[in-house]
C-alpha cells in the first residue's frame, strides 16, 4: 500500500478509461484544480449519494474552477449503467487494476464489524492548477461530504 498523500506531494498521473471507454489523463485538467475521488462501487448506496452530491454541486465548483472526477475499480460498462441511472454529470473513471487507487493510497486495509479486508478507502483528493496535492482527505464519509469541501474550500 503506497503512504498517503499529503499537500504539496505531486499528484501522482494517471490515463485511465471513463464510462464510454474514453482516455482519460490527469494532466487533461493541467491549469485547472481538481477534485479526484475515489469510492468503493458503482449503483452502491453510499457512492450513489456521493455522486448525485457531487453532479448537484457541480456547477458550483466549476464555477470556482474545479473539475470533479470519481474513480472506483468498476468496469466502464458499470460505470456508464451508473451515470445513466442516476443522471450523473461528473467523469467517472475506471480503474479494475486498482493501480491509480494504490497510487493515491485509497485502497488499503479496512476495518468493519470487527473483520479486517483489502478496500477502497473512501478517499478525495485536490489537485491544484500545477499538478500538486492541494488536500488529501481519507476515510471520508459519503453524506455530506461535498457540502464540507465547498466550505472548507470557501466556495
Amino acid at each position: 500500500m503506497s503512504e498517503r498523500l499529503q499537500p504539496g506531494d505531486v499528484a501522482p498521473a494517471f490515463t485511465l478509461p471513463d464510462a464510454d471507454g474514453n482516455e482519460v489523463s490527469l494532466a487533461d485538467h493541467k491549469g485547472r484544480k481538481v477534485i479526484v475521488y475515489f469510492y468503493p462501487a458503482a449503483l452502491t448506496p453510499g457512492c450513489t449519494k456521493q455522486a448525485c452530491d457531487f453532479t448537484d454541486n457541480l456547477e458550483v465548483l466549476a464555477g470556482a474552477g474545479y473539475d470533479v472526477i470519481g474513480i472506483s475499480p468498476d468496469q466502464p460498462e458499470k460505470l456508464a449503467k451508473f451515470r445513466e441511472k442516476e443522471s450523473l454529470k461528473v467523469t467517472l473513471l475506471a480503474d479494475p487494476d486498482k493501480q491509480v487507487l494504490d497510487a493515491y493510497a485509497a485502497f488499503g486495509e479496512k476495518k468493519n464489524y470487527g473483520k479486517t479486508y483489502m478496500g477502497v478507502i473512501r478517499s478525495t483528493i485536490i489537485v491544484d492548477e500545477s499538478g500538486k496535492v492541494e488536500h488529501a482527505l481519507y476515510n471520508v464519509r459519503a453524506t455530506g461530504h461535498v457540502a464540507k469541501i465547498i466550505k472548507d474550500l470557501g466556495i
